[in-house]
């Protein structure tokens, strides 16, 4: 029998503070409400840079198809859906609950041309917006810790992807080597916080983004819920020693299809 309440054990924390599930939603939403005009120069700060070239990595795992339709979850500003378009990927949505993040990244769109096949839609990842087998690709990138359910936003995502569907998601993970660990808990405890509170004058939100970090699943537990939720194949990358981690798993096609076996061969080599 499964230990953890309702939603797993991070549903009841808002980073390190316990919460009612029922609030932590709308306190999330208050953070990103708060930090979403300075959201992209905040992610340069706190990485060094480093994330752009973990979602480089991540877009070039995705190796994005002209035939193929992108669910974007929790997209944020845009940067994975801008890259898939730029990389010859098929029409890609956009979806995320937070308004004022949607509303940047519709900014950045228009200012560098990239609305062509783009569609922004409001909603939550955990009740998605869309169709039963509606896309061939369901991506998330840095937003999964943030939801309230993470196992509802898992099989939401399974739930919306086609048979043979691929699932790709970036978030920050455990450091594995032990003397990164030690320099990068340092990092993320006093800079970022500091960080936050003189460049986007908000110390609290980037405190819980931190908390946020260090209350998510591990590897291993995270493809273990990934293959609960109904994908298959779990499968995850270190990236930077951990720091960050891509995590990628498939839709079954019907067993013993053309569509199954390749799905299945490229899923052991992701």
């Amino acid at each position: 029998m499964n230990s953890n309440p309702p939603g797993g054990p991070e549903a009841h924390w808002f980073g390190d503070r316990p919460v009612d599930p029922k609030e932590k939603a709308g306190l999330v939403r208050g953070v990103f409400d708060r930090v979403s005009q300075r959201y992209d120069l905040m992610n340069d700060l706190m990485s060094g840079g480093v994330h752009r070239w973990w979602k480089h990595e991540f877009l070039t795992q995705i190796a994005p198809r002209p035939n193929d339709t992108l669910l974007d979850v929790a997209g944020g500003t845009g940067d994975v859906a801008f890259g898939w378009r730029k990389r010859g990927g098929g029409p890609a949505v956009l979806c995320d609950i937070n308004a004022s993040m949607l509303s940047v990244g519709r900014d950045r769109g228009i200012d560098h041309g990239q609305v062509r096949d783009l569609t922004w839609v409001n909603g939550d990842a955990e009740k998605l917006p869309f169709a039963h087998a509606q896309f061939d690709v369901y991506t998330i990138a840095f937003g999964l810790r943030n939801v309230t359910d993470i196992d509802a936003a898992l099989r939401e995502a399974a739930r919306v992807l086609k048979p043979g569907g691929r699932f790709f998601c970036l978030e920050f993970s455990k450091v594995v080597v032990p003397p990164l660990a030690r320099a990068y808990d340092a990092w993320s405890r006093f800079v970022i916080p500091a960080l936050g509170s003189v460049v986007a004058r908000d110390r609290d939100s980037y405190e819980y983004l931190v908390e946020s970090i260090r209350r998510f699943p591990d590897q291993e537990t995270l493809c273990a819920r990934i293959e609960a939720a109904g994908l298959s194949h779990a499968r995850v990358r270190n990236l930077s020693g951990g720091i960050s981690a891509i995590h990628s798993a498939i839709i079954p096609a019907k067993a013993g299809s053309h569509a199954d076996a390749a799905a299945t061969s490229e899923a052991k080599n992701q």
